[in-house]
């Protein structure tokens, strides 16, 4: 995604409110987050309570135990480093017990940092890999990455036309083991690559599919309706869930991001809060933005009623990539 602009004073929230919600957050981590000797059964009962981010990036600067993929180099790693410890300190002060991590194009098809960290902290993650869409049986590989715990996986129109991605042999293959396996097909697309998305949904209706940030509308600048109403017209299938995410590249990408309020709503009223959930697209929404601004937009500025939020935050997610 576009890399973020910084923040002007006038745009955060005032003082003693967010110093009221950091506070009343910090307070509520100390009793959620268990210490190391608690009961393991308690501590997974304290994630469940926390919300969820739909999606993040991890990396280590370790590229001898996990090499880049060809084609990209270390100085394109930025931040240089975004391990899970990283990623707690600005998630766990912001009340985020759960993490869907998302594959890292420095690593291609290569998902082991990603499942390693997922091995490493049980409960807390889970996952969506790539594999090769191209290759003898994505579906076989679709299962070997499910053994390990991803479910689902990033899928994108690299060098196929927005209007034809999904026809070829691997895709289809994807979209059925999809169905089949309960895995969801997570779209990181344009709004021109969203027809096609609609008739794949209408060829397989048992497919779970996510769609990542917002199609990534308004990542020029403008948002516009008649792409608003593409996104909507694939709330027509049911299996399909939206990520209210990376507001730091979207609109005017400023705090507090209110001007990504109104098309909020209209997917709101499409798709209901029961396929809407709330991510951050970290890190790169914490290089020059804070990772508290992206939740405070759900908490605070849409005005949702307790049951509305709890989905955006927390069940959507639980519910495609933790059930």
């Amino acid at each position: 995604m576009q890399q973020p602009q910084s923040i002007p004073a006038a745009s955060r929230n005032p003082r003693d409110r967010r110093q009221f919600l950091e506070g009343s957050l910090a307070a509520g981590l100390a009793l959620a987050l268990p210490s190391a000797g608690a009961h393991a059964a308690e501590a997974a009962a304290d994630l469940k309570s926390l919300a969820i981010d739909a999606h993040v990036h991890v990396w280590t600067p370790d590229t001898e135990a996990y090499p880049l993929a060809a084609g990209f180099r270390r100085d394109e790693m930025k931040p240089a480093s975004f391990t899970p410890e990283e990623l707690f300190r600005h998630a766990r002060p912001a009340g985020v017990g759960r993490v869907v991590l998302i594959q890292m194009s420095f690593y291609g098809f290569d998902n082991r940092y990603m499942l390693d960290m997922l091995a490493q902290h049980p409960g807390v993650f889970s996952a969506v890999a790539v594999i090769d869409d191209s290759a003898a049986d994505p579906a076989s590989e679709m299962s070997r990455m499910a053994g390990l715990g991803a479910r689902g996986f990033r899928i994108y129109p690299r060098n196929a036309p927005p209007d034809r991605w999904l026809e070829g042999p691997g895709m289809q293959a994807m979209w059925r083991a999809g169905a089949k396996q309960n895995l969801a097909m997570c779209c990181l697309v344009n709004p021109e690559a969203l027809p096609a998305i609609d008739a794949a949904c209408a060829q397989h209706p048992e497919t779970p599919v996510v769609i990542d940030h917002f199609a990534r509308i308004g990542i020029d600048g403008t948002i516009r309706d008649a792409e608003i109403a593409q996104l909507c017209r694939l709330a027509r299938h049911p299996r399909t869930a939206v990520k209210v995410s990376a507001f730091y590249a979207l609109g005017r990408k400023q705090p507090p991001y209110h001007d990504l309020l109104p098309m909020t709503r209209r997917l709101l009223d499409a798709f209901g809060p029961e396929r809407l959930m709330w991510a951050s697209d970290c890190p790169f929404q914490v290089v020059d933005q804070p990772y508290a601004a992206s939740i405070a937009l759900v908490r605070d500025g849409m005005q949702l009623s307790p049951g509305d939020r709890d989905w955006l935050l927390r069940r959507t997610a639980e519910r495609v990539f933790f059930g």
